[in-house]
């Protein structure tokens, strides 16, 4: 298998040659890195957000839409299935690398953090990598500039014209097509963060909701969360049992049944205050190969419907 960033590469070298049809903005910098518009100054798009999610899993996911009703109403919704849930969900998907680069503030996620692998999880799974390139997708309200690439290559260990970085807000299309994609991720890793061995993670299926573009970053973010804490849904195929089936499904949090935005306000948006086992899919189908399946959590509709309508 190629390198994490090599693969990332060739997906995003197609959102390069594609950005018209996908609507998204490409701009070089000074250094040679290149930045991606996927919903920042542009509004996003749908089938920029499915590629930009599979960017982030490295192209270890297939990622789909179709349209279900919540509360009554048709809304898009994301399904995301890997055969490769500890490398392309949590060594490239999962958002982990903070940038504090001057006045820019982002959360990065994507394979380029397999460059740094200084996250806890890299330990558990076993892997990092050296490569030629750096995919780094952006989690921002404001392009990134030569700084934080300058800042990103020297982290990783790259060139600076080798850095990709494809950004996105919170509050774009593209913002809540690639949260609704991370439902298989989030109950991975609650599995591995309840000390399950993520290698024995065989696949993973996820769906959530799309949800409704908010106004502004932290009402996107509690809107986003709520599409996968009330709306998501996972089905794991795994090769050893599962010690505490219940802790995986965000039905296991004291918050649960609050929408999001309450929860966020209680601890006055400082997320890391917030108990983990808020922060896992609603329903989560526990397949154990020759063993129990387990079904733990609920949806809610009723509070989805609440945070978007």
């Amino acid at each position: 298998m190629e390198t994490l960033n090599r693969m990332a590469t060739e997906l995003v070298d197609e959102a390069i040659d594609f950005a018209e049809e996908l609507t998204i903005g490409v701009h070089g910098l000074t250094g040679d890195a290149a930045v991606l518009d996927f919903g920042v100054e542009r509004p996003g798009a749908v089938e920029a957000g499915l590629l930009l999610a599979e960017v982030q899993t490295a192209g270890l996911a297939t990622v789909q839409t179709g349209v279900e009703t919540v509360g009554g109403a048709p809304l898009t919704h994301v399904e995301l299935s890997t055969d490769h849930p500890a490398l392309g969900l949590l060594c490239a998907g999962k958002a982990g690398w903070e940038l504090s680069v001057g006045d820019f503030e982002g959360l990065g996620s994507g394979p380029a953090r397999a460059l740094v692998a200084e996250e806890d999880i890299f330990g558990r799974v076993g892997y990092r990598e050296d490569a030629d390139f750096a995919v780094l997708a952006v989690e921002t309200d404001q392009l990134p500039g030569e700084e934080v690439a300058s800042a990103v290559a020297e982290r990783a260990g790259v060139p600076e014209s080798a850095v990709f970085l494809p950004a996105y807000a919170t509050a774009s299309v593209t913002g809540s097509v690639v949260a609704a994609s991370r439902a298989a991720e989030l109950a991975t890793l609650r599995l591995a963060e309840s000390g399950y061995d993520p290698a024995s993670v065989l696949s993973a299926t996820g769906r959530a909701p799309v949800a409704p573009v908010a106004d502004g970053e932290e009402a996107a973010m509690a809107r986003t969360t709520d599409a996968l804490v009330y709306g998501g849904q996972v089905h794991l195929h795994l090769e050893d049992p599962v010690e505490d089936p219940e802790a995986v499904a965000s039905t296991a949090g004291g918050e649960y049944g609050q929408p999001c935005a309450d929860v966020f306000e209680d601890v006055d948006w400082e997320l890391a205050d917030l108990p983990v086992d808020f922060f896992g899919p609603a329903q989560v189908t526990l397949d154990v190969l020759g063993g129990e399946t387990h079904v733990v959590g609920e949806t809610r509709p009723d509070v989805l419907a609440e945070s978007f309508y």
